[in-house]
């Protein structure tokens, strides 16, 4: 291995500068689901699907990326706990509470746990292998996956669609700006790598 190789890698953050005390990881989870939600209000609704537009998703990756995937998903099962309990966290587009949980969107919102575990995950495991914009790239793929998959599994469940009809209403209208917040996501994670790194 080469001297500059060996620099970057020994130079790469080993962690990701996270509080190391279960009170500062709870701060830190209360305060980031206040993101996922504020994220949610961002919420546009389409006349084809009941499933709004909104930047929840972006919120899930940026979190993922950021607290790696035990506190990322941790802070997403604090967000549906928030959202169960009746707390205005979800989309202004539904109804709520428990409801919001068991309707149309329900399988976006289930997923959000795994997913940002997955982005977590997968950018964790490819540190010091790959760049750190396409390490976030592939990390937002896999976590979209995951969405994306509940999400229209249970669509096609709720309202007996077939697979062609759930593609179509739940995967297919937010692929264009999925890809622009992975992308988002990723130069965001990059950025913050190499500023941990200077």
């Amino acid at each position: 291995m080469s001297t500059a190789a060996s620099t970057q890698v020994s130079t790469a953050p080993q962690v990701h500068h996270l509080p190391r005390t279960v009170a500062g990881r709870a701060f830190l989870a209360i305060g980031a689901t206040l993101f996922v939600a504020m994220c949610a209000h961002v919420s546009v609704p389409l006349y084809f699907t009941p499933v709004p537009l909104t930047l929840q998703t972006l919120a899930v990756l940026v979190i993922g990326l950021a607290f790696g995937p035990t506190l990322a998903a941790a802070t997403l099962l604090l967000y549906l706990a928030e959202g169960a309990a009746g707390l205005p966290v979800f989309s202004p587009q539904g109804p709520g509470g428990m409801a919001q949980l068991l309707g149309p969107t329900a399988g976006f919102l289930l997923s959000y746990p795994l997913a940002a575990g997955a982005a977590g995950a997968v950018a964790r495991a490819t540190r010091n292998r790959i760049a750190d914009f396409p390490a976030a790239l592939l990390a937002g793929i896999s976590a979209s996956l995951f969405i994306f998959s509940f999400g229209a599994g249970w669509i096609a469940h709720l309202l007996n669609l077939s697979p062609a009809a759930a593609w179509r209403m739940a995967v297919l209208p937010f692929l264009p700006g999925e890809a622009l917040k992975i992308a988002a996501a990723a130069g965001g994670y990059a950025t913050l790598q190499r500023w941990r790194r200077s």
